[in-house]
């Protein structure tokens, strides 16, 4: 017994540029720092915060220990996504800017990417 299969006819055609395989692996890099719940908790604070936030008050507000947060921290730093600066014997922690553009080009681009019901072409 032979199955043909019938086209689709919401089916779009691929329309966003593919990535190469180092483009992919850092965007990878990127959500996998942002695949933690402790993680995104201290981006979150990073990003309401003015200014550089030492690490001696990075702990108590996500209450975890601050071995815990300095790898997390680390982790964070390692890809990208949190700046660290020493400032004496403490450390101070600000979000990367540009980091956080390039996550939102990406969600721009695959809203960019989509097509509307009337642009797909009918086969």
């Amino acid at each position: 017994m032979t199955v043909s299969a019938e086209p689709i006819d919401s089916c779009a055609p691929l329309a966003a540029r593919v990535l190469s395989v180092e483009e992919a692996s850092a965007t990878a890099m990127l959500f996998a720092a942002l695949g933690n719940t402790a993680r995104v908790r201290l981006v979150n604070l990073l990003a309401g915060s003015e200014g550089p936030v030492c690490f001696c008050n990075l702990a108590e507000p996500v209450g975890l220990a601050p071995a815990t947060v300095s790898e997390h921290l680390k982790k964070l730093v390692e890809a990208g996504l949190v700046l660290r600066e020493e400032r004496g014997k403490w450390a101070y922690y600000s979000i990367n800017d540009e980091a956080f553009e390039r996550v939102a080009a990406l969600a721009d681009l695959a809203k960019e990417a989509r097509y509307e019901p009337e642009e797909v072409e009918r086969v």
